[in-house]
């Protein structure tokens, strides 16, 4: 498996990203606004979208990847998700209202988009790829993710805070060699932290005390302005793991 980060950003500015990843060529995790750095000729060949959550800067990009593809492609992008996402870009996206519903246009039998649905733990093969959704805790419904290739694992998390399910499954991961986890806000902030359901350096800390696995890892979803602030305080505060900060256009390759 290849996976090229496209946006990795908790906002946007002077080339900031959210958060969006592509799988090999045909596999978006999370489509936020970081797909805008493909080309159309790549952007075509997005068979399917895997989301994380509903949050805006996880999906900014599905209304117009599927408006600039769907009558270029012969068959319809899906779009995989836990029951609670879908029905929100149901109600509140695909709606009509704030953009039209592409699993109805052209026409009911083959539409631009469809839905999947996901259900926690249980693994999908994506042309052989091993993918799996983990626990995460957000402000709303929401999964991390397993990529499996057979010779190693990678691991995003996702929105999350602290989660102990995350853990008792990541730490099940024999091949387990990335891991993606989100720190969005520096520790001053780690009352939002908490209110917003995600992770700040001590947070994080005391959360990666549950990790058993030797894992290299990835810091992701930092808040521009207080992103060299939020790096700083992880090396103070988590030197035994050496976080690195996550990149746009770093390529895993696993």
């Amino acid at each position: 498996m290849k996976l090229r980060i496209l946006g990795c950003s908790g906002g946007i500015g002077s080339g900031e990203q959210t958060t969006a990843m592509l799988l090999d060529d045909d596999v978006l995790i999370d489509a936020g606004t970081g797909v805008g750095n493909l080309s159309l000729s790549e952007m075509i060949k997005i068979d399917h979208i895997l989301v994380t959550h509903a949050h805006l800067d996880h999906v900014a990009s599905i209304p117009f990847l599927v408006d600039t593809v769907g009558s270029i492609r012969n068959k319809p992008i899906t779009i995989h998700a836990i029951q609670p996402t879908l029905d929100t870009l149901r109600e509140h996206l695909f709606n009509w209202h704030l953009w039209p519903d592409f699993t109805k246009i052209p026409n009911d039998i083959s539409p631009y988009m469809r839905y999947e649905t996901l259900s926690l733990g249980d693994t999908i093969f994506l042309d052989g790829r091993a993918i799996t959704p983990l626990p995460a805790h957000h402000a709303v419904p929401t999964i991390g993710f397993r990529l499996d290739s057979g010779l190693a694992s990678l691991v995003f998390s996702g929105d999350t805070t602290t989660n102990d399910a995350f853990w008792v499954a990541v730490n099940k991961i024999v091949n387990l060699q990335y891991l993606i986890i989100e720190c969005a806000f520096c520790n001053q902030n780690r009352d939002i932290a908490i209110r917003s359901r995600h992770f700040c350096p001590s947070l994080l800390a005391e959360d990666l005390e549950k990790l058993e696995r030797n894992v290299e890892i990835f810091i992701t979803h930092l808040k521009p302005g207080e992103a060299d602030v939020i790096m700083e305080e992880i090396d103070q505060c988590i030197r035994n793991y050496n976080p690195r900060r996550l990149e746009n256009n770093q390529l895993f390759e696993f």
